[in-house]
């Protein structure tokens, strides 16, 4: 599958233009984060989804998570094969391992391109090891100041 050919939100599912539908799945990253997927709940044949809000869950031994929806409009086809063998998200995530394709109701223009999903994890882990390196530096503080008193 070529990465070209998708478009990303920061919820990390992608999209992929197949006719009048957009396929949509979870990235690789996601995967890789969850751990070995273990149960997948996607919604019925004609249900409504809405760009930002849940449509569905993702199981794994380490986390429950919910399916954030990139786009809104109305589900056309699931994958049940996903939903009999949630392997096939982590083995495949851009192929087989999609989850449902969406007759849409909106342009989806403003996903992000490969490049730059990747751009913004990338300022996610900087931002996070910021966030550590601050949490460490107070932590060291109060240790001197409880060392004096």
């Amino acid at each position: 599958m070529d990465v070209d050919d998708l478009r990303f939100d920061e919820g990390h599912c992608w999209v992929r233009e197949d006719g009048e539908d957009l396929v949509v799945g979870i990235s690789d990253y996601a995967q890789d984060e969850l751990g070995e997927i273990i149960f997948v709940e996607l919604p019925e044949l004609g249900a409504e989804v809405v760009r930002g809000e849940p449509f569905g869950s993702i199981e794994s031994a380490k986390a429950v998570e919910d399916l954030i929806a990139p786009t809104t409009g109305t589900v056309t086809r699931r994958n049940d094969e996903a939903i009999d063998a949630p392997e096939t998200i982590n083995e495949d995530p851009y192929g087989a391992g999609w989850l449902i394709a969406v007759k849409p109701k909106e342009t989806s223009d403003d996903l992000l391109t490969y490049e730059q999903y990747m751009a913004t994890l990338e300022l996610g882990e900087e931002e996070d090891k910021e966030e550590l390196e601050e949490l460490e530096m107070e932590e060291d503080e109060e240790l001197f100041f409880e060392e004096e008193e």
